[in-house]
């Protein structure tokens, strides 16, 4: 025998329906992304000179150093930042996947088997045994009538966008760092051999001044004072020293590279600072600016602000669900076996809310003031880009009009010294002439080596404020599969 049943309910009428949806419908405007402030048309700071059009994704390997890429790649393989954005990704990932599944319908299996007895004694005097046997499938469906669904589903979205653009943001950090602190290595190194040749220098005229004190051809005074001029230059190259090696040791955190392999590695290019290839920049920094991932990502948070908002309205509005079910059931007890098939379609069910202490209008405002926040946000980021852009062009200007007078300094100081030291030796000069003039001589060739570990810094600074080659454009990154270092952005 086999029973079959319809159901068909509704938690209100047509009508009540009809009137709750119609009174309800008419909500305020939804709110939108914020119109963006006007970047200037054009660049304050003047742009760098002798540039060329450069790919700037493929620009660590266009540095005249080939260890470079390699030590951005492996610090791109290890940073914690970089890490931490893939994570990020994968959660958003299953945030979005969560809010389009609630646009959709839901649908679940159950069953049950259940063996047990009446207690009653049949025919025979035994009791009879009953097995029972059910399965089922329910859906459920909450129709996204006034959009509050939708605007989940996109804010998720807009927020995993965001969250690959801060993985690309978070490779050109940990690139820029990088090139950072190799450049300041290698510009120690070359101070260090400025400072190994002025101390032995020293020590040096300190060993002769001591011989002619000792042979009475010079005062006592003067052989203190070369001590004490000697002592002077060996301690700034122990202070030299260890300054390069902290900046090694910098090098091996961030790439987590073994420090004696990394120490033969570097020993190879010594002192040579390396130089970039410089690159034009376009007039208009709006189009510039579209490229920077940090950017992007702002805009992104502020778009699923928007969407928070609309959800959160759209839940102090009527909520519409439909259900419905399917089973079969099969019993079999004394030798007797029926199966039944139920089905339903139902209810169609209306919600409405009426009171609630405040907690739906509380979740508007909050969604409001989160939006406010992200407006204010990605306005300071957009600001704070085109000053870091206008900072490094006046970096690359100073450092470029500084150069010619630095070139001179060191080869004039440098001269200084040559005919001081050859006058000291045929005595017509005061040691404390011969000192001064190689003090000049030392701080301006360290000028000049400090002046070069800027330009090539601001040449860094400036890849990054440019958003470090990355564009709306470039593939998303597969967090779940593992990923290997290619071109360092």
């Amino acid at each position: 025998m086999t029973l079959r049943l319809c159901t068909i309910s509704l938690a209100c009428s047509g009508v009540v329906a009809s009137a709750l949806l119609s009174g309800c419908a008419s909500t305020g405007v939804m709110p939108t992304a914020s119109t963006a402030p006007v970047p200037p048309s054009a660049w304050q700071a003047p742009a760098p000179h002798q540039g060329s059009t450069t790919d700037l994704t493929q620009w660590w390997s266009q540095f005249n150093d080939p260890q470079l890429p390699r030590l951005i790649a492996a610090a791109q393989e290890v940073s914690p930042s970089v890490s931490a954005a893939k994570s990020r990704i994968e959660q958003s990932r299953a945030a979005r996947v969560a809010a389009g599944a609630a646009l959709g319908p839901s649908l679940t299996a159950q069953g049950s088997a259940v063996r047990g007895s009446s207690g009653s004694s049949g025919p025979t005097g035994a009791s009879s045994a009953a097995t029972s046997l059910t399965a089922g499938l329910n859906a459920a469906w909450e129709i996204d009538v006034f959009g509050g669904a939708a605007a989940g589903r996109d804010a998720a979205q807009a927020r995993l966008a965001g969250s690959e653009m801060l993985w690309h943001e978070a490779r050109v950090s940990v690139a820029a760092e990088v090139a950072t602190q190799y450049t300041a290595l290698r510009a120690c190194e070359a101070q260090l051999a400025q400072v190994q040749l002025d101390a032995t220098s020293r020590n040096e005229t300190a060993r002769l001044t001591e011989l002619t004190a000792k042979a009475g051809f010079s005062a006592p005074a003067q052989a203190a004072l070369s001590r004490a001029s000697a002592a002077q230059g060996n301690s700034q190259l122990t202070q030299q020293r260890a300054q390069c090696d902290g900046l090694v040791k910098g090098l091996v955190y961030l790439t987590g590279a073994d420090e004696a392999a990394l120490r033969t590695q570097l020993s190879t290019t010594r002192g040579v600072i390396a130089q970039p290839a410089q690159f034009n920049i376009p007039q208009v920094p709006a189009a510039l600016l579209r490229q920077r991932p940090d950017l992007g990502n702002a805009e992104r948070e502020l778009l699923a602000a928007s969407g928070d908002v609309r959800q959160a309205q759209a839940a102090k509005l009527p909520r519409i669900a439909l259900n419905g079910s399917i089973g079969a059931a099969r019993v079999t007890a004394g030798g007797f076996t029926n199966a039944d098939s139920t089905w339903s379609l139902g209810p169609l069910s209306v919600s409405l809310p009426l009171f609630d202490g405040g907690s739906r209008q509380a979740q508007v405002s909050a969604a409001q003031a989160r939006h406010t926040d992200a407006t204010v946000q990605y306005n300071a980021k957009l600001r704070a880009a085109v000053r870091e852009v206008e900072d490094a062009l006046i970096s690359l200007k100073s450092t470029a009009d500084r150069n010619a007078d630095a070139l001179v300094a060191t080869e004039g100081f440098a001269a200084s010294l040559r005919a001081t030291d050859a006058r000291y030796k045929g005595g017509l000069a005061t040691l404390f002439e011969l000192e001064d003039a190689r003090r000049s001589a030392v701080q301006a060739q360290t000028a000049l080596i400090d002046l070069q570990r800027e330009r090539v810094t601001a040449w860094i600074t400036l890849y990054r404020a440019l958003g470090g080659g990355w564009s709306a454009d470039a593939p998303t990154l597969a967090v779940s599969h593992t990923t290997t270092a290619t071109t360092p952005n």
